[in-house]
């Protein structure tokens, strides 16, 4: 007990220390990142992983300039001495670092990623060794991080099987592809579905086959998990696999929902969508850890450690969400209304552009942008829920509080489902982190992506991930001391 209370103290003591104003060079190599991200359009799970090493290399690389930390791949091998851990050697190892990483896991940037180094004064073909140095530390630092992850099951280089990050499992859906069908469809939507409790992918607007991304994730080398099924123990099953009452239940709840869908229900939809071509769940903590540290005037030190612990939480909680998305292979509610609600009337969204209204009820529809109407793989758990819970939960714990005072202005007609959505600018702000995750996940089931467990356990669970990450993070930061 007395270990624990001098901890806590500690870290009281940390959380007030004074801080240095302006953005640091690890929040803008993280936007760098994000920038990367978004070109790529790679699924979540990957993003949350190529983002986990990313800050990876950066911390290892800052660790070698403190007085106690150990690098999460490197340790304390190559500590520099005192003289030397000045802020202009950290950022310039932390750069090189990052520059590296970034290039092995989106090689396609090569060429803004060199303008990112050269933007900080740094020349990107630099490769020295020479651990004297910061450019030599940040360069042996990458290649050692970016070696610890070559064969961690995540596929990166598609040497198990072909295209990187592709299926080695031999996942194969159990339903038939759905055609795609909106409430506005002219003629019949039939239902063709072989497992009414099982994912079905669909056939996007454009003819595209959906396929999981991602089956095997739950093989991919963790952060401070134990393993994939840790939490299998504790974890329910969904609510709709218990009973026909409950699948009933789940239906209605979705159709209800779709039917009152209000004008400021459908901007938190688009605003959390996180579709292709955005940061996705995992990089928009990202950047709500990049206004942490303007608020807070982070210095790099406490940007090294507040990313590296966030982004290895949101790298553990895809792990789990990605491993219950395999084991249950669960529904989306897309499936499950069209299933239970064929041949029916039902009050619900009329889709884009129309008010909510009857319709068929094998027509039903969620509220989601983009060609998919639905997300590339399984419903149970919810991976905004999960990465969102976890993220929020080391936010809070590194910055001492649950306060977030993030507030963001919607553009009129921000909207991509239909027009005029908002028609004005709207704001919506999030006094805590709290808040700001729980939305994350509600706005899933206002979207009709997630049924209402999802939500519920992916939260639970992602707070857990989250508590996890952060002590294995700050076992790191204070030198292998709990």
């Amino acid at each position: 007990m007395l270990r624990i209370a001098l901890k806590n103290i500690a870290l009281w003591a940390t959380c007030l220390l004074s801080m240095t104003a302006g953005a640091t060079i690890v929040s803008d190599w993280n936007n760098t990142a994000l920038a990367e991200v978004r070109v790529a359009k790679f699924g979540p799970p990957i993003v949350a992983r190529a983002l986990a090493i990313a800050h990876t290399c950066m911390y290892d690389a800052w660790a070698t300039y403190d007085q106690y930390a150990l690098g999460a791949v490197v340790g304390g091998s190559m500590r520099r001495p005192a003289i030397e851990r000045t802020d202009a050697n950290k950022a310039k190892a932390i750069s090189f670092a990052a520059y590296h990483c970034l290039l092995n896991l989106f090689p396609g940037g090569s060429t803004r990623l060199g303008n990112a180094m050269q933007a900080h004064g740094y020349d990107p073909l630099d490769v020295s060794t020479d651990v004297t140095t910061p450019q030599g530390i940040g360069n042996v630092v990458a290649s050692a991080v970016i070696d610890s992850r070559r064969h961690d099951g995540s596929n990166q280089y598609g040497d198990l099987a072909s295209g990187a990050y592709s299926d080695y499992t031999g996942y194969a859906p159990v339903n038939s592809p759905m055609a795609f069908c909106q409430p506005q469809t002219v003629g019949p939507c039939p239902p063709n579905v072989a497992d009414p409790y099982r994912w079905q992918p669909l056939i996007s607007s454009s003819g595209v086959t959906q396929t999981f991304i991602g089956p095997h994730w739950e093989r991919v080398t963790p952060f401070a998990l134990q393993s994939a099924s840790q939490y299998d123990a504790t974890t329910p099953p969904p609510n709709y696999s218990q009973g026909p009452a409950n699948y009933q239940a789940d239906v209605n709840q979705m159709v209800t929902i779709s039917g009152g869908l209000t004008m400021q229900q459908k901007v938190t939809v688009e605003y959390w969508a996180d579709g292709p071509a955005s940061e996705l769940p995992p990089g928009h903590w990202g950047l709500f850890a990049q206004f942490v540290s303007q608020r807070d005037g982070n210095s790099i030190d406490k940007d090294a450690k507040m990313f590296f612990a966030m982004h290895n939480a949101s790298f553990d909680a895809s792990i789990v969400a990605w491993h219950l998305k395999r084991k249950y292979d669960g529904v989306r509610p897309i499936t499950a209304v069209r299933y239970l609600k064929q041949g029916k009337t039902i009050f619900a969204w009329g889709g884009p552009g129309r008010p909510n209204q009857s319709i068929a009820g094998e027509k039903w529809s969620p509220y989601n942008p983009g060609s998919n109407l639905t997300p590339s793989f399984p419903g149970y758990i919810s991976g905004h829920s999960t990465f969102s819970a976890a993220s929020a939960e080391v936010l809070r714990k590194f910055t001492c509080s649950d306060n977030f005072g993030f507030s963001t202005v919607i553009p009129a007609n921000f909207g991509r489902v239909e027009a005029g959505v908002p028609p004005s600018p709207m704001t919506l702000s999030y006094a805590t982190f709290s808040a700001a995750a729980a939305e994350a996940g509600q706005s899933r089931l206002l979207g009709g992506i997630h049924f209402a467990d999802d939500n519920t356990v992916g939260q639970n669970l992602g707070k857990q991930i989250g508590d996890q990450a952060w002590n294995k993070a700050q076992f790191l930061f204070h030198g292998g001391r709990d």
